[in-house]
């Protein structure tokens, strides 16, 4: 099972294993963006089979996954991703990913039978060729280079020169300036300073790439990125405003410094959060390709349903469990003895005061969240057990359990509205795979599965069910 440590500081070194010869462009997949966003994304990393799983949190979207970043010759992609579906399982959760490279669309696709796929223009990174922010050649950067040649003629001493661990105290007096005139009053866009500027403390470490314009021995405009692949991923782009076309200045400055140290097919200035000005200018910019981020819901077969479908066998029938079960219903879940051979104790998972109707509320919405079907069994319509399919493995399987009331039992049923639930479930549902599970001392459960599946192995506790079409 996956374990997971917050990403911190101290983690950069961990993720730059990773993330120093990544090739999905994308910003998501960078030390810099982990670092300065941790306090939105709240993001936790483990490794497994070589690769690195990170999983964010945030108030709107909890548990969304980046795709697994694999160390070259060595990570298993696809042991990665079923490390993640075990995850999910074990905490009744549907696989997330929330920045899919596009690349790598086709192979979720292949691997989860059902699937919804988002691409928000919001949230897609702007990609440049490393010459064109270099050189602002041709008619089409005619605006860069004036405002460029402006600022030359206008500030002559200014010069452009890498920053280093030397530079912190440059760097208080250039943050201190540049509060003092800053006026924006967007809440998000001051913590998005704020971010930068804490970021901007890791200048000297190894994965950093960092330079600034100088003029009279301070810093006017400073820029903050990382390599990953062959992209440069631009984090922190600040200047202070009165310097007319500083922004410019410093784009082209950086970028042709960083393409003289590094072998960069792509620079990635990041996405524009859908902020009109950053949009125009980064338009202006001239991006070369939209990188998308694609985010990729895994669902499973109840997805299919809208409701909870009738089922007819020769005694019982199987149907949604309805208001006048809720009695009967109580008391098979509070039916201590019954709990002890379904192998789940209700207690464990109690939210709030145990109340009338309590257990046929979360059935319904663990329905409405895709995550069970629960049959009432009905002997000529009185309810008497039911019927769940539920553990879906997001990958055509799903597990089936089946319990009776007390007076009830004895007589097949139990067995007739198993063997109900699991042909519907492989022959209409779709599911390829249908498991079970009984306690090694329970027989008669033992003789009820092994009358409709094969006995695939067992363990200390149980022997192991299942079916396949």
């Amino acid at each position: 099972m996956l374990t997971f440590q917050p990403v911190e500081t101290e983690s950069a070194q961990t993720l730059y294993r990773y993330y120093r010869s990544c090739t999905y462009r994308l910003c998501e997949y960078s030390v810099g963006v982990k670092l300065m966003w941790r306090r939105h994304w709240h993001p936790e990393f483990a490794e497994s089979h070589g690769c690195l799983i990170v999983l964010n949190h945030s108030a709107h979207s909890p548990n969304i996954f980046d795709f697994p970043v694999p160390l070259p010759g060595e990570g298993d992609v696809d042991a990665a991703l079923e490390d993640i579906d075990q995850w999910c399982m074990a905490h009744e959760l549907a696989p997330v990913f929330g920045v899919v490279p596009a690349e790598e669309r086709e192979r979720l696709m292949a691997r989860y039978p059902y699937v919804t796929v988002d691409n928000d223009r919001l949230w897609q990174d702007y990609y440049y060729r490393p010459e064109d922010l270099a050189l602002f050649a041709g008619r089409r950067y005619s605006g860069q280079r004036n405002h460029i040649n402006k600022f030359r003629k206008l500030y002559p001493e200014a010069v452009y020169r890498p920053l280093g661990e030397a530079d912190r105290e440059a760097l208080e007096r250039f943050w201190e300036t540049f509060h003092g005139q800053y006026n924006k009053q967007n809440p998000q866009a001051r913590i998005e300073v704020c971010y930068a500027q804490e970021l901007m403390g890791q200048v000297g470490q190894d994965w950093v790439r960092a330079g600034a314009l100088e003029l009279d021995g301070d810093l006017i405009a400073i820029s903050l990125g990382e390599v990953c692949g062959r992209t440069l991923v631009c984090h922190v782009e600040k200047a202070l405003p009165q310097y007319e076309g500083v922004y410019p200045a410093m784009v082209q400055a950086f970028a042709a410094d960083q393409q003289k140290r590094s072998e960069l097919d792509w620079i990635n200035r990041e996405d524009d959060a859908g902020e009109p000005g950053l949009r125009t200018s980064k338009l202006q910019y001239l991006p070369a390709e939209m990188g998308a981020k694609l985010r990729v819901q895994v669902r499973n077969e109840l997805s299919l349903l809208d409701r909870v479908p009738v089922l007819t066998g020769e005694r019982v029938t199987l149907g949604a469990l309805e208001d006048r079960d809720a009695a009967d219903y109580d008391r098979l879940c509070l039916d201590d003895e019954r709990n002890r051979w379904w192998g789940y104790d209700y207690r464990e998972d109690l939210k709030g005061e145990l109340t009338p109707g309590y257990f046929l509320e979360a059935v319904r919405r663990d329905f409405a969240a895709q995550q069970a079907v629960n049959f009432a069994v009905r002997l000529d319509g009185a309810f008497i057990g039911e019927a769940v399919l539920y553990r879906f493995d997001y990958q055509g399987g799903a597990e089936l359990g089946c319990r009776i009331l007390p007076e009830y039992a004895g007589n097949g049923y139990g067995a007739e509205a198993f063997r109900l639930a699991a042909e519907w479930s492989l022959y209409k549902l779709g599911l390829y795979r249908l498991t079970a599970k009984c306690f090694k001392e329970n027989e008669p459960s033992r003789r009820m599965l092994a009358a409709s599946m094969r006995q695939v192995g067992e363990d200390e506790t149980y022997f192991h069910f299942e079916k396949v079409v």
